[in-house]
């Protein structure tokens, strides 16, 4: 089968077209997907060039991608979660890694039916960022109605559903997001009318200063400033998820990202560093009566099965911004690039390995 990937730790501009062997059912509660659409996210772009080299150690060459869209080819013997001929959506646990190829295997856990009135391309752009979202907000401690919610990057790959999220299912009573000058008039019109109660450009005006101190309750950090906005977030009930800084040690080596056959260990250093990091933002949040997390996210199909409830009754839509066919390489090294470069990008990028 046809899959992306890379020989090396690198950039989009090193990555390859291989045919890889097809993946079989290696389990019982296992399913095949014939993959219709994937989906790139920061995560997918950074780990394939190695950001994490010094701590997990990855096989070669290495298939890139988590989200993906398709159709159900065959399923496990303990499989009653969806059944061949399916069409589903899912974010590949990391041993199952490689979305953008023509076939993956999942299990069944991980997989739920997509929403119905979703392309393949727009449903292959949700379960990453829109589960990351979503958990995001639940871990405020307490009820999100009426409440004041800030997630920077409003028209980014998670901002966008962030802010929806918020708005829509966690009641928020005010939603504000920051994005760049061209991208202003872009929030309602992709987002709808009654999401974003303010938009600040933050090429012309600081967010600090836009915002009042003390009067936002939940920051999701979708942009790594957490420590940056701390004064304004409100004090003793405030809080902050991110999914942007960095994890602690021990929420590296506990998260998904370590589950593979070899069970890595993160080297002692490495953890220790990154616990001494992470506690010294936690500190710093205190000082101001700050709850501060990282977050990873934990795949789950009976999130994906809400998500498409939310997406079924309107609550929440997405937006699709470059698009590549898997079989046009140059196309897809620059399409990665747009998600590498971390700036610029409009909503999902989403690579097709069936051009519909």
């Amino acid at each position: 089968m046809l899959s992306l990937n890379t020989p090396t730790y690198s950039p989009p501009s090193g990555y390859q077209l291989s045919e890889l062997p097809k993946p079989v059912l290696g389990d019982r509660n296992e399913v095949l997907i014939k993959v219709h659409a994937a989906s790139i996210n920061p995560i997918d772009v950074k780990k394939a060039g190695g950001v994490l080299r010094k701590g997990i150690k990855d096989d070669f060459p290495y298939k890139i991608g988590y989200d993906c869209a398709g159709v159900v080819a065959e399923v496990g013997s303990g499989v009653s979660r969806v059944k061949v001929g399916d069409e589903v959506y899912t974010r590949l646990p990391e041993a199952f890694r490689g979305s953008c190829s023509e076939f993956v295997t999942c299990p069944a856990k991980y997989v739920a039916l997509k929403p119905p009135s979703l392309s393949f391309d727009e449903a292959a752009s949700i379960p990453l960022a829109a589960m990351t979202a979503l958990q995001a907000l639940r871990r405020y401690q307490g009820d999100l109605a009426g409440k004041t919610v800030l997630v920077p990057a409003g028209l980014g790959g998670t901002g966008m559903f962030g802010c929806q999220l918020a708005k829509h299912v966690f009641k928020a009573g005010k939603v504000i997001t920051t994005v760049s000058t061209s991208k202003v008039p872009k929030v309602k019109e992709l987002l709808g009318d009654n999401t974003v109660d303010e938009i600040i450009d933050y090429t012309k005006v600081d967010p600090k200063t836009a915002i009042e101190a003390g009067t936002v309750d939940f920051l999701f950090d979708t942009t790594g400033s957490s420590m940056e906005y701390l004064s304004l977030i409100r004090p003793k009930t405030g809080c902050i998820i991110s999914v942007s800084t960095t994890p602690s040690g021990d929420q590296l080596q506990n998260s998904s990202l370590m589950e593979l056959p070899h069970h890595p260990v993160l080297p002692l250093p490495i953890k220790l560093a990154l616990n001494l990091t992470d506690s010294i933002r936690k500190y710093r949040a205190r000082r101001y009566g700050v709850y501060y997390s990282y977050m990873f996210l934990e795949s789950s199909g009976a999130d994906l099965d809400e998500l498409r409830d939310h997406v079924e009754t309107g609550k929440l839509r997405t937006v699709v911004g470059t698009t590549a066919s898997l079989k046009n390489l140059p196309a897809v090294q620059e399409a990665c690039q747009v998600v590498y470069g971390g700036r610029g990008g409009l909503g999902k990028v989403v690579i097709k390995a069936i051009d519909e």
